[in-house]
């Protein structure tokens, strides 16, 4: 069986009961390198501990995975608003910038912003060069909402309050260090930072208003851009509901904790 798997191929591991979808990105001696397909972890495994993943099942997969897209909808505010046409008749959105250091996650979440109807730029840059490059992104674009995403993952449990344990969280938090010397106000920059098992606490500390992973746990590939539709999508004079926001992702609190902060979203009137 091991000598039919090819890269691009999607399989579930029998060491782990088969919990998570991957997809083949390496093969060599012997060896897979996975990427989580809805969720955002890597992994390696043996080809004789894969199994592969038929496309019914994948397919009903990816159907539960696009009912995520409709979690994302304007808080009563805006649809009282709109239902009573009297405050006014147009809406702006927030503008996100969305940087991930994974193109399939990045064109997932593309996905999600274009469903809900928000302005978001969206652009692939690998972790450890963040911090350099998404600063100039944001004098450029100018955005409310800057999303820091990728991949991350503990390397060494026995020192998880080192930033040197983490694959990518020094990244994460060295980026956010570089916004928060252009924008100090945590309402008028807004930033979701982390990836699997990123170090939360040094991510909220060095200035994030929602970060991952409070328990450490992997995240869904969507999770960032569930939180930063959803602040778009709330209006400026209210605060964002921090649990209900939270509660709309697949990990929940567990994957993504956050700090008061207000919606971005502006009604406007015209002839």
């Amino acid at each position: 069986m091991e000598n039919n798997f090819k890269v691009g191929d999607i399989v579930a591991r029998n060491s782990y009961e088969q919990d998570t979808m991957f997809k083949i990105t390496d093969i060599e001696d012997g060896v897979a390198e996975l990427k989580g397909v809805f969720f955002r972890v890597t992994a390696d495994a043996t080809l004789c501990d894969l199994v592969p993943v038929k496309n019914c099942e994948l397919r009903e997969a990816h159907e539960d995975d696009a009912k995520l897209y409709d979690v994302i909808k304007p808080s009563d505010r805006i649809s009282g608003m709109r239902h009573m046409g009297k405050e006014g008749d147009f809406f702006i959105s927030g503008r996100i910038l969305h940087v991930d250091g994974d193109e399939d996650y990045l064109e997932r979440s593309s996905k999600l912003y274009e469903h809900a109807n928000v302005h978001a730029t969206t652009i692939f840059i690998k972790e450890k060069l963040m911090a350099e490059k998404v600063p100039e992104l944001v004098k450029q674009l100018r955005p409310n909402i800057v999303v820091i995403t990728g991949h991350d993952a503990i390397q060494n449990k026995k020192m998880i309050e080192s930033l040197d344990s983490y694959r990518s969280s020094k990244y994460f938090v060295n980026t956010v260090n570089e916004l928060r010397k252009l924008e100090s106000s945590l309402d008028y920059l807004i930033i979701v930072a982390g990836a699997c098992q990123s170090h939360f606490e040094a991510l909220i500390g060095s200035g994030a208003n929602f970060a991952s992973s409070p328990k450490r746990i992997n995240i869904h590939a969507l999770d960032p851009a569930i939180v930063a539709a959803s602040i778009a999508l709330t209006h400026y004079e209210d605060e964002v509901d921090i649990r209900e926001t939270l509660e709309k992702t697949v990990t929940k609190i567990a994957g993504i904790g956050g700090m008061q902060t207000r919606g971005t979203l502006r009604f406007g009137l015209k002839e």
